[in-house]
């Protein structure tokens, strides 16, 4: 399995979390999921939030379209993008 899959024109994504961390951003593809940088803690679902708001930015999708469907309280989360409009290049790059 890849760390993304499609679902009709939505996309699902594995995520590895990295909270408090010196900048928002894709990290590495890491075995079975992206790593994504975040400077939030995560505490009061700060990172979380912050995760969505860096996903729709990303992909051009409002905030409503990002949603973490397990993992909520994890560093591994599931997240479905409804109908990304861009993808960013590390989705589009050829596996290593």
């Amino acid at each position: 399995m890849n760390w993304y899959q499609w679902d009709g024109q939505d996309l699902i994504i594995n995520v590895r979390v990295q909270p408090r961390a010196r900048r928002d951003g894709f990290a590495d593809v890491i075995g079975e999921a992206i790593k994504v940088q975040l400077r939030a803690p995560p505490v009061d679902d700060k990172a979380n939030a912050s995760l969505i708001a860096l996903l729709a930015e990303s992909f051009h999708v409002p905030q409503r379209a990002v949603v973490i469907m397990s993992g909520h309280h994890a560093r591994m989360k599931r997240v479905r993008i409804t109908a990304p409009q861009r993808l960013p290049t590390i989705v589009t790059a050829p596996p290593n």
